[in-house]
């Protein structure tokens, strides 16, 4: 089974795996690096990995028009209830769930999350995703460098996709000490050069990777996929 892995720009990703199509943190209309439309991208699940505008995005309108199942932390879950959707699933950190796509499990993240209209996002989350056919894929999502992630990779992961934007997010560097504790095979650098105070040069980042660790890094254009 091949599962395909689509870079939207920013931290928005598009994976199809056994015929499903997920859509995670969906941030389409306002994002100057989007290679996307809301309005027609496929998503049977959505998964919201906290609550920052740039994350949360265009969920509710996808959600709406797709009738895709959403998938966050429980705070968020909520919040999304409260508004009136029915098809949404609350997880929490660490905790995981076999879902018709595969187990997914929510990972830590070290990052903020509040809602647009205020209200607390819960804690932020990455995602672990086991596929029905044994591949394993880890987003990081927004999150700073933290030392568990060592444990993340125990699980063997055949791709992960890491923040190098800084500021906000891990950091060139410190994404590169990510690679390190996570031995994926495929890495694919995400959340860069969306706006001037996040702009990166992911090719010599890759190259730092590829030099430093024994991992292939595949820097996508938005719009882009990667197939494993």
């Amino acid at each position: 089974m091949t599962n395909i892995l689509t870079w939207y720009g920013h931290a928005t990703l598009g994976l199809e795996t056994g015929g499903y199509h997920l859509l995670i943190d969906p941030f389409f209309e306002g994002n100057p690096a989007a290679q996307g439309d809301p309005n027609t991208v496929k998503a049977d699940y959505i998964l919201v990995s906290h609550g920052h505008g740039d994350h949360i995005g265009d969920a509710e309108k996808i959600a709406r028009r797709t009738g895709a199942t959403i998938i966050t932390v429980n705070e968020i879950a909520v919040w999304f209830r409260s508004k009136g959707f029915e098809k949404v699933h609350g997880q929490h950190i660490g905790g995981g769930f076999r879902h018709p796509f595969g187990y997914l499990k929510l990972t830590l993240a070290l990052h903020g999350s509040v809602l647009p209209d205020g209200s607390c996002g819960g804690n932020p989350c990455g995602f672990l995703l086991t596929t029905n056919d044994g591949k394993k894929i880890y987003t990081a999502q927004d999150t700073g460098l933290f030392g568990d992630m060592r444990l993340i990779g125990e699980e063997g992961l055949d791709v992960a996709v890491v923040p190098i934007g800084d500021n906000y997010t891990m950091g060139p560097d410190d994404a590169l000490r990510a690679v390190r504790l996570l031995e994926p095979r495929q890495v694919v650098p995400i959340h860069y050069n969306t706006w001037d105070l996040i702009k990166q040069d992911p090719q010599a980042w890759a190259a730092q990777v590829e030099w430093k660790t024994g991992s292939t890094v595949s820097v996508l254009k938005p719009g882009e996929s990667l197939e494993f």
